[in-house]
């Protein structure tokens, strides 16, 4: 079967000497592993389309298995993530958590908006902290186990939050906060921004100014959620760590 739409890729590796196996995210089939055949070669009129990263309007023969690749028209090659290391360091980790956290075959047209728009964001300067927060959010509510940043986890109050809990799941009252020696203190405006972040639509962001030392509060909570309840370890999120480390 034939199948057209449009899709970014997200993950590649090499298959012999001359062909790819590509992981697209598509918009109207979901995630799809297909075979580029000879893309390797510089010369090939699928080279540049099943580069990571590209978005573009897809030709796929699509059977029980991998599909196959037929053509491709480029949209967009995210040239300035690209170009730059942490940007493309940034944009890996997205794309990489995107793929562990969905299955095969699983259509989700706006799944797809959310990535597209994600690294065109990234690609025009937004900051880069603050996209990777909202899309780990995001994935985290698509994995069923978002956290709760709207109350106190226990007591179901509003008011007073003060720390968040990865054992309970969520924020903790200045009452509650005790129950957990583990919890991780929040200043109000950390709170604000993870309750902010979690209903976040992505295409009303605006240019962000937020501290770093919020912003690394941010990473921490939303690193150790991550790992505590999807158990995904990723190999991007290891250079993206030693790249800020060196920044």
């Amino acid at each position: 079967m034939l199948i057209k739409s449009e899709a970014i890729v997200i993950r590649t590796s090499d298959y012999g000497e001359s062909n790819k196996v590509v992981t697209v995210y598509t918009k109207d089939f979901g995630k799809l592993g297909i075979m580029a055949r000879g893309a390797k070669k510089t010369k090939s009129r699928l080279s540049s389309v099943s580069q990571l990263f590209t978005h573009g309007h897809f030709l796929i023969q699509k059977g029980s298995g991998l599909g196959s690749l037929s053509q491709g028209e480029i949209i967009n090659t995210f040239r300035g993530i690209k170009q730059d290391i942490f940007k493309t360091a940034y944009a890996a980790y997205m794309v990489e958590l995107l793929d562990k956290s969905t299955e095969d075959n699983q259509a989700s047209p706006a799944l797809f908006e959310f990535l597209k728009l994600s690294l065109t964001y990234l690609d025009e300067g937004i900051d880069p902290d603050i996209l990777k927060a909202i899309f780990e959010m995001k994935m985290l509510r698509l994995s069923g186990v978002g956290p709760q940043v709207d109350r106190c986890v226990l007591c179901g109050r509003k008011e007073g939050i003060s720390a968040f809990s990865i054992a309970e799941g969520g924020f903790l009252c200045v009452q509650c906060k005790y129950s957990d020696p583990k919890a991780l203190g929040l200043t109000p405006k950390t709170a604000r921004l993870l309750n902010l972040i979690y209903y976040m639509d992505l295409s009303r962001l605006g240019n962000v100014s937020v501290k770093e030392e919020t912003k690394q509060a941010l990473n921490k909570i939303l690193t150790t959620y991550l790992d505590e309840y999807t158990g995904i370890r990723l190999k991007s999120k290891r250079f993206l760590d030693q790249l800020q480390k060196f920044e």
